[in-house]
């Protein structure tokens, strides 16, 4: 795979572009740093880091999901580090600020997710290693599938974490999934795997990542401000790589798993089946499952009526860590 990295260069700081509306979603706040920083395979990963101005409780990694990039969740990465959290993060490879998989960098390919779990237990082991305990985690959709995967297959222990829709299946309208496998490797072999799924960007149609226009406007406004960590369809082959993903989390020994866990999603969610989420949370030994009403598939990133009780019960869960 070459790679193809076409990202601004940051230093100590990012670039602060100029916030419209006086809005705090818009701009990088004081104090939080970016870097840019080499995998262990040479690829370059861009990395966060936003402490509190006294000492920490903790340290709290942040994961996104597909096509994701730290500045769509400014909002909740503030308010953890508001309670006294030292929060971390880094882009995936092939979006966000890290490198890109092809010369089309609004394409989200991958041919496998077994780089991207080598590129997350290569962080949390140093993370752990420099950062003040208890080690916590909030992880969303691909995110959380992937720590899950961590968790399973690598035998990394946190003291907690939340799984914001973790994508334990994937939804695609009416398409079975066995269906959706054929046609995913089925384009692979005739060379499709670099093609997207679709043209254009979907993007919110019918609040299917959140009811809130708002946050919706915030999201564009990042990519058209900032066009290198912006990211479009995902590819066939990206496809084919969650698919089998999927089934290697299936097939792990989730019992195993003694960490306390708790799993958020709503009831409805578009992109990840509730139904695999029930199936998973009865697996997972310390986990607790909440399905919450609406269909929004970035419950961070929602109105404040859902996204409020959302943080209170993530605040509520990590506080039982000092109980």
């Amino acid at each position: 795979m070459t790679n193809v990295f076409r990202q601004r260069k940051f230093g100590g700081k990012p670039e602060r572009p100029a916030a419209d509306a006086g809005s705090s979603r818009r701009s990088i706040p004081q104090g939080m740093y970016f870097t840019i920083e080499a995998a262990a395979d040479g690829w370059p990963l861009r990395r966060f880091a936003f402490a509190p101005d006294s000492p920490p409780r903790g340290s709290l990694l942040f994961l996104g999901g597909r096509g994701d990039f730290v500045e769509k969740y400014l909002e909740a990465i503030g308010h953890w580090r508001s309670t006294g959290w030292k929060v971390d993060g880094f882009d995936w490879r092939g979006q966000g600020g890290s490198g890109r998989m092809l010369p089309d960098p609004m394409i989200c390919h991958l041919e496998s997710f077994d780089p991207l779990l080598d590129d997350l237990m290569g962080f949390v082991t140093e993370w752990k290693a420099r950062t003040p305990g208890p080690h916590v985690a909030v992880a969303h959709s691909m995110g959380a599938h992937l720590l899950l995967r961590l968790f399973a297959e690598r035998h990394v222990r946190l003291e907690a974490a939340v799984l914001m829709a973790p994508m334990a299946g994937i939804r695609a309208g009416p398409i079975p999934p066995a269906a959706l496998g054929l046609a995913a490797r089925a384009a692979a072999a005739v060379r499709l795997a670099e093609r997207p799924l679709w043209r254009g960007d979907i993007g919110n149609v019918g609040g299917r990542m959140t009811s809130c226009p708002d946050r919706q406007a915030d999201k564009i406004w990042w990519k058209s401000s900032c066009p290198d960590i912006a990211s479009g369809p995902p590819s066939w082959g990206w496809l084919d790589a969650a698919l089998r993903s999927v089934g290697k989390l299936n097939a792990a020994r989730l019992e195993r798993i003694d960490l306390p866990l708790m799993i958020m999603a709503s009831s409805r969610d578009p992109v990840i089946d509730p139904r695999a989420l029930v199936r998973l949370a009865a697996r997972l030994p310390g986990a607790e499952l909440r399905l919450l009403d609406g269909k929004g598939h970035e419950l961070l990133r929602e109105a404040d009526e859902l996204r409020l009780p959302v943080l209170a019960a993530i605040d509520l869960f990590f506080d039982r860590l000092a109980g």
